[in-house]
């Protein structure tokens, strides 16, 4: 009993630092490209905000994963273990080639490709699958309008002020702004591994009746997310930061407070989303303000292609890892 539960902590802290070298690019792409921070004080911006942000915001997101996308009656430790392998061999593959993946929907798609290979597809929960499906969609839209409406807020603001002036007031402001997506990012992301160590605790009995997230599994959780970030995924970071379109501190400001605002929306919520698709969208919404040739779109379409791929991938490779299993 113990090597399972032993197995399943390790393999979803690998899964945790994978998702923290792939999210750096969402947590400080954006001020690194402004160049207001230098990599290395970025990366210890974003070490913070990771590890403090489960703790600010609570822990509906990991109550999500553990319980709301597999019928709590059939998960065992089998469906967890294929689950957190297919997650980890996709995020790991993505970051290699410099792709920016939505970590979160990796793991979901795992439990639903190990879930049904046990049960079926009556053993998954349609209704929440199907929210955090639409929300592929909905969250770099929710992105998009908000760093469009916020730019075009901003320029009207400052519409007499020269644009020098503007983005020296802004390097100081994005350090703020940089500071609320990390927070955004660290309490929605790093909830993902919460959820399947404590739906294994759960199972084998050692939270009691009640389903909860013990303190000691937030703490590891935050700290391997952070460890990740502070370890750097540079591919997905320059994909990110400087091939979308180029950002200027009052760019970054406004990428960055939109896509935090989106993620403290969800997190508050419950709900599982790509911190990579928000700021995506927030950066592609910043861009299309000044014109829609300042957006690279080749890079957006093969972004958008691996978001699409991503569930149905990691589905197959878990459900064919629980079959060997």
């Amino acid at each position: 009993m113990w090597e399972i539960i032993v197995t399943v902590v390790v393999l979803a802290l690998v899964y945790d630092f994978g998702n923290g070298m792939n999210d750096a690019a969402n947590a400080i792409s954006t001020v690194v490209a402004t160049k207001v921070l230098t990599p290395r004080r970025a990366i210890l911006l974003a070490v913070a905000g990771n590890f403090l942000g489960p703790f600010l915001l609570g822990v509906a997101v990991a109550t999500t994963l553990g319980k709301g996308i597999v019928e709590a009656t059939i998960i065992d430790s089998t469906i967890v273990i294929a689950a957190l392998i297919g997650a980890i061999f996709w995020t790991y593959s993505s970051t290699i080639k410099g792709m920016p993946i939505s970590i979160t929907h990796a793991l979901v798609g795992g439990l639903i490709g190990a879930g049904a290979m046990k049960g079926g597809l009556d053993a998954i929960i349609a209704p929440k699958v199907i929210t955090i499906i639409l929300f592929i969609g909905l969250a770099p839209i929710l992105g998009f309008i908000g760093g469009l409406l916020l730019t075009v807020v901003i320029f009207w603001c400052f519409r007499r002020v020269r644009p020098t002036r503007v983005n020296e007031y802004f390097k100081n402001l994005q350090l703020i702004s940089a500071t609320l997506y990390s927070l955004g990012h660290g309490a929605n992301d790093a909830q993902n591994a919460m959820g399947v160590i404590a739906i294994t605790l759960f199972t084998f009995g050692y939270l009691g009746n009640s389903f909860y997230i013990p303190i000691w599994v937030i703490i590891a959780c935050a700290a391997a997310i952070s460890l990740g970030t502070g370890a750097g995924g540079w591919r997905v970071i320059r994909t990110m930061g400087m091939k979308i379109t180029k950002l200027r501190p009052v760019d970054g400001f406004n990428a960055e407070t939109s896509g935090g605002i989106t993620l403290f929306f969800c997190t508050l919520l419950g709900i599982p989303v790509s911190t990579t698709h928000v700021i995506s969208g927030s950066i592609i919404g910043v861009g299309a303000v000044k014109r829609l040739g300042a957006v690279r779109w080749g890079v957006a379409r093969n972004m958008l292609w691996t978001w699409i791929l991503t569930i149905p991938v990691t589905a197959a490779v878990s459900a064919g890892i629980y079959l060997l299993l």
